[in-house]
C-alpha cells in the first residue's frame, strides 16, 4: 500500500493536497477512488480505502495539493497506461532487441487527412530516432513491429476508451502481451495544431511506451502521463527523455549501431 501511494508522489510532483469531497458528494468521491484505482492502487486496496484513510496516506507521504490543482489533475486528458506496476501492460525494464523497427498505420481518425496523420507519425518516430541509433521504416500491408490504430470504447485489450476527453491513447511495451501495439481514441478531435489534441505530441508519448519507456514524473518530459500542448515546431525532448531512451538504445552514431 505504501508503495502504491509513493507512486503518486513520484508521478505527481506538482501536487500538494487532495480535496475533501463533501459528505453528500458520493459521486465525486467515487470518481476520485476510481481514478486512483485505475492508475495507482490495486482493486483490493481501493475498495478498503475510506476518504480519511486515503487523505492520511497522502499526508504521511508529505504530499499536499490545492483543491483546484487536484481537480485539474483528475480531469486532465491523459495517457491510458497506468502509472502503477501491478499490471502486465507495464512489466519490467525492456527494449527491442534490434535497431531497425517497422511501423504501420492500420486505420485513421475521422477528422484528419491520412497524409496529415502519416506526417504526424513520421515526425513522432523521428523525434526518437534523432537521439538514438533507432531507424524507423513505414510499411503498408505487412506485419510491423509498431502497429498504430484508432479505436472507440471497448476494443478487446482490457483498456477501453471513454469518448472525448479522458484517455487519449495507450501503448504496450516491447516485452508485454501485445508488443508495439499503439492505440488512440478515435472519438477525440485529433489535429496537427493546438485545436483538440495534437496527434504528433500524443503519438510521441505513446511510441515512447512502445519503445520501452514508462511514465516520467518530470513535468517537462513527453512521457509525463497527462497531456500538455507544446508547439510542434519548437518541440524537443527533455534531458530526462533523452537520458532514458539512450539508456535503452544508446546514443545516435553514424554507424547506425550503438
Amino acid at each position: 500500500m505504501q508503495l502504491a501511494i509513493l507512486r503518486v508522489t513520484v508521478f505527481l510532483p506538482w501536487c500538494f493536497t487532495i480535496p475533501v469531497p463533501p459528505d453528500t458528494d458520493h459521486k465525486g468521491w467515487d470518481f476520485v477512488k476510481d481514478y486512483f484505482h485505475q492508475f495507482f492502487l490495486t482493486k483490493k486496496e481501493s475498495q478498503l480505502e475510506t476518504q480519511t484513510q486515503l487523505l492520511q496516506q497522502f499526508h504521511q507521504n508529505g504530499t499536499g495539493l490545492l483543491d483546484m490543482q487536484m481537480h485539474a489533475m483528475l480531469y486532465q486528458p491523459r495517457c491510458g497506461v497506468p502509472d502503477g506496476s501491478n499490471t502486465s501492460i507495464l512489466p519490467g525494464r525492456c527494449k527491442w532487441d534490434k535497431y531497425t523497427l517497422t511501423y504501420r498505420i492500420i486505420n485513421y481518425p475521422h477528422d484528419m487527412k491520412p497524409s496529415t496523420v502519416k506526417d504526424s507519425i513520421y515526425n513522432a518516430v523521428s523525434i526518437w530516432s534523432s537521439v538514438t541509433s533507432l531507424i524507423f521504416q513505414q510499411v503498408q500491408n505487412e506485419d510491423a513491429d509498431i502497429k498504430i490504430s484508432f479505436w472507440q470504447w471497448d476494443h478487446d485489450d482490457c483498456w477501453p476508451f471513454d469518448g472525448p476527453g479522458g484517455f487519449l491513447g495507450h501503448a504496450f511495451l516491447p516485452n508485454s502481451e501485445n508488443p508495439g501495439v499503439v492505440h488512440f481514441d478515435k472519438d477525440e478531435h485529433w489535429s496537427a495544431s493546438n485545436t483538440g489534441f495534437n496527434l504528433f505530441l500524443v503519438a510521441t508519448h505513446e511510441i515512447g511506451h512502445s519503445l520501452g519507456l514508462k511514465h516520467s514524473g518530470n513535468r517537462n518530459s513527453i512521457m509525463y502521463p497527462t497531456y500538455w500542448y507544446h508547439d510542434p515546431r519548437t518541440f524537443h525532448l527533455s534531458a530526462d527523455d533523452i537520458q532514458r531512451i539512450q539508456g535503452l538504445y544508446g546514443e545516435k552514431c553514424s554507424a547506425g549501431m550503438p
